[in-house]
């Protein structure tokens, strides 16, 4: 009773099976990682860095404060304006009336170099930080489409796998029809078809995440077209063979050094600035007054005949103000700008640490991760796919099991995107690298 209950059930399990096979969707599917590269006019990562660089909005912004320092640097260098003051004092009631007009015009004698030293350093810093802003975004653009050719090889890989199972359902297909084939094989591989082709539905939206995310940097829209010209390999060899910075001249040069660098001036030029707005400084004041003045009484005038005292009178004033530096010497500002300069010269070590350890730490992830790309090329690959056509060509003639196709198969699918992995790791290495020298152009 027991073994007819199994029969029965492994029956139904297998017509289920075979049911479920004959009305799945065809078996011939088209390749998708080609829709993402176009070898004749896709987007070079030369390309890319061009644009990210030209048109990405965050750097567009962060070159606006630029524009911000050379007009404060514009503005340092204009001195004082004159005050000019106009009084009118008339009497109340009465005819006498005084006109005054005061000028005041401070000679900004020691202030003014202080001012535009603290303004040109500001520019050079602001300078410095943009440039830094655009390695970091060289940078990401790099990774951003490293990880898109990456996610397009990892499609590829299945695209040809799937072709290759494709091909033995095919024949297992007829097989079965011809009854030299028990169903049950056709049905495994068909299940396997089925599983690649939802991995490569799950790797195809990899593939245009990567894509989109890419679009933001490039100041594209999420659905403007892009396809890429560049493959994984082509970018590995590229940067292999392209020369790096030399590490001698790579610390100095990296600009968040030498933005830290430059905010040291800046620290410098303010403690300056301080220290002469503490000292004396001198300003010329110059005025004219008109008076016109009489009294109720009477006199002589020169012709000896009675008239009202009546004169006007003109006077002109010329004197300097000088600003005493009695109580307030800018004790507080200068402590406040020696204070910013003890800080901008940690961060001027601390950025310099950092630049000697992210140097010495991708060197050797460069290295490893070369190495490793290696040891796939001279002989895994050739082996794993030279394992791969024995055991197909093996199964053909009747000598091997579907179990051994189905399990070749899958470490072959596993090599490769090993390999994808390796080639990986060792383009971000080499991106690493060059962030790290400050060579991301």
């Amino acid at each position: 009773m027991t073994r007819r209950v199994w029969i029965v059930a492994f029956s139904v399990l297998t017509w289920n099976v075979t049911v479920r096979a004959q009305s799945g969707p065809p078996n011939r599917r088209e390749p998708l990682a080609s829709q993402y590269i176009n070898v004749e006019t896709g987007l070079t990562l030369a390309q890319a860095l061009a644009r990210a660089l030209g048109q990405e909005p965050s750097l567009r912004a962060a070159r606006t404060e630029a524009d911000a320092a050379k007009g404060m640097r514009l503005q340092a260098g204009l001195r004082p304006n004159p005050t000019v003051s106009l009084m009118q004092l008339q009497e109340a009631g009465g005819t006498d009336n005084q006109s005054r007009i005061e000028l005041l015009w401070p000679l900004d004698l020691f202030r003014k170099a202080g001012r535009i030293a603290v303004a040109d350093q500001e520019v050079q810093a602001t300078d410095r930080a943009i440039a830094d802003r655009e390695r970091l975004l060289a940078a990401e653009v790099r990774m951003k489409y490293g990880q898109v050719v990456v996610a397009v090889r990892d499609l590829a890989v299945s695209d040809d796998v799937i072709a290759l199972t494709t091909r033995q359902l095919d024949l297992l297909r007829a097989r079965v029809d011809q009854g030299s084939t028990p169903p049950l094989e056709r049905n495994m591989v068909d299940v396997e078809v089925r599983r690649l082709d939802a991995q490569r539905v799950v790797q195809a939206g990899q593939v245009e995440q990567a894509v989109i995310e890419l679009k933001r940097l490039l100041a594209l829209p999420a659905a403007a077209p892009l396809q890429l010209r560049d493959t994984l390999e082509q970018l590995v060899d590229r940067e292999a063979a392209s020369p790096v910075r030399p590490d001698s001249a790579a610390v100095p040069d990296r600009p968040d050094v030498q933005e830290a660098e430059a905010r040291i001036r800046v620290a410098d030029a303010r403690i300056d600035r301080a220290r002469r707005d503490g000292r004396f400084d001198l300003g010329l004041a110059g005025s004219y007054m008109r008076m016109d003045s009489s009294f109720p009484q009477f006199g002589f005038d020169a012709n000896g005949e009675l008239s009202r005292v009546h004169g006007v009178f003109h006077d002109v004033s010329v004197g300097a103000a000088v600003t005493v530096p009695f109580r307030n010497q800018n004790q507080g500002e200068i402590a406040s700008a020696q204070a910013e300069r003890a800080g901008a010269t940690a961060r001027r070590d601390a950025a310099r640490l950092s630049a000697e350890t992210e140097i010495a730490v991708a060197k050797i992830r460069d290295a490893r991760a070369r190495d490793a790309v290696e040891m796939y090329r001279t002989g895994a690959r050739n082996l794993a796919r030279q394992n791969l056509d024995v055991v197909t060509q093996t199964y053909e003639l009747g000598r091997a099991t579907v179990f051994d196709v189905l399990a070749e198969q899958r470490r072959y699918l596993d090599l490769e995107l090993a390999y994808s992995k390796a080639l990986r790791d060792a383009y971000e290495a080499r991106t690493a690298l060059r962030l790290a020298l400050g060579d991301l152009r």
